[in-house]
């Protein structure tokens, strides 16, 4: 969650919130924690790789499990390649996609190796990210001229505009799940995922309100809004300009983090889709020293790295969070079917995020709820190939036998 969002998010959630975008953080707070309630309730009952491919496949139906795979397989390959681009803008923007290309392949390999490798290279990315928000907040506020005026101003697009930059900083939010997606290898899962996932988002958003507090204090919504790179400009605003580079490779760091986990959760998802065949069967296979999906890990390192030599980042962002969103409005319809001894939450909070879910989805903008749509209906079709497959299958055992 400490990722590339932080650094991207406050651009275009500014445009749409204005001095409320403090407002609209707060409200995918409470998205997120409906979420992560969900996520970590079902994860504890069925620690195994997958995520909400696996919790809606139970309590939902194959087609439902079937529609969450699909959306957190392609609509986070489409974020795995703005986070590649990101980086690679943030680093040299002449060579921005060689660069994500390269950062793809190496924290692949990194993945490959194991979810502790991937665990350690992740706490030491974060470290460095903090440290970077740490100077850009300080900088703000002692080197700016921050001004309370700019927290009261207009609501450019009212609240259409709020739920809308809610959208986009829940974009940056949907790290939380890669503890569900990774279940298998987390150890004593049934008490490490449930307090896990909650303590982080509230760490998590307690950050982002200090950061964007900070922004808003030093350089207004105005400003956030028309950068490209909002807290490069925060810190070019003020008297310590000279340490505007600490928040573009806190950027690129943060881009690299985001990618890491992420392409771990992606490769278990498709591991768990490969083995019900609902995936090409070769990704069915984990590494008999690293124990992981080797192969899967592989496959979505060259899906994506094929992406970003085509992909446009803004397009990919409100692509992706259409499908995150979708995603997540199925692990609460999970969470809600859950009996009450199951359950560790009350259960109208997994159906408050359901509806909120589908709420910021059909905010975001135009072009991205028709690819999220299309998404959706793609899907669908691909499990309507699936079945009569699995159809004919078993008519043949059924012949043979």
């Amino acid at each position: 969650m400490i990722g590339a969002g932080i650094f991207a998010a406050p651009g275009p959630a500014a445009a749409a919130a204005g001095s409320w975008l403090l407002v609209g953080l707060a409200l995918a707070a409470v998205v997120a924690y409906a979420n992560a309630t969900s996520s970590a309730q079902l994860a504890a009952l069925h620690p195994e790789a997958g995520g909400t491919y696996v919790y809606a496949r139970i309590h939902l139906g194959p087609y439902w499990g079937f529609l969450a795979g699909w959306s957190f397989v392609v609509g986070k390959t489409a974020s795995l390649a703005a986070m590649a681009l990101t980086f690679g803008a943030y680093v040299d923007a002449d060579l921005a996609r060689p660069l994500g290309i390269g950062a793809v392949a190496a924290l692949t390999a990194v993945n490959y190796r194991g979810v502790e490798k991937t665990a350690r290279a992740t706490t030491v990315l974060v470290a460095l990210v903090l440290a970077a928000l740490v100077v850009i907040v300080v900088a703000a506020v002692a080197g700016g001229d921050p001004d309370l005026d700019r927290l009261t101003g207009e609501r450019p697009d009212g609240v259409w505009g709020v739920l809308r930059s809610a959208g986009f900083l829940f974009f940056a939010f949907a790290g939380y799940a890669r503890l569900a997606t990774l279940g298998e290898e987390v150890r004593d899962p049934e008490v490490t995922i449930p307090r896990a996932i909650p303590l982080a988002l509230g760490l998590v958003v307690a950050l982002y309100a200090v950061v964007l507090g900070a922004a808003l204090l030093a350089v207004g919504p105005e400003a956030l809004a028309g950068s490209p790179a909002p807290l490069a400009t925060v810190l070019e605003a003020g008297d310590w300009d000279g340490l505007a580079p600490v928040a573009r490779v806190g950027a690129a760091l943060a881009s690299a983090g985001v990618l890491l986990s992420l392409l771990a959760g992606v490769s278990r998802t498709a591991l768990s889709m490969a083995r019900r065949r609902e995936l090409p069967a070769v990704l069915d296979a984990v590494h008999p020293v690293h124990r992981t999906p080797h192969r899967a890990e592989v496959a979505a390192g060259v899906v994506v790295a094929a992406v970003v030599l085509v992909a446009d980042v803004r397009g990919a962002i409100g692509f992706s969070s259409f499908a995150v969103l979708a995603y997540y409005a199925l692990a609460n319809a999970s969470a809600w079917q859950l009996e009450r001894h199951e359950r560790r939450w009350p259960r109208g909070l997994a159906g408050l995020g359901v509806v909120l879910c589908l709420v910021l989805a059909f905010t975001l903008p135009l072009a991205s709820i028709v690819g999220g749509a299309a998404l959706l209906a793609g899907g669908s079709l691909a499990w309507a190939v699936v079945a009569i497959r699995a159809g004919r299958a078993r008519r043949a055992r059924r012949l043979n036998d």
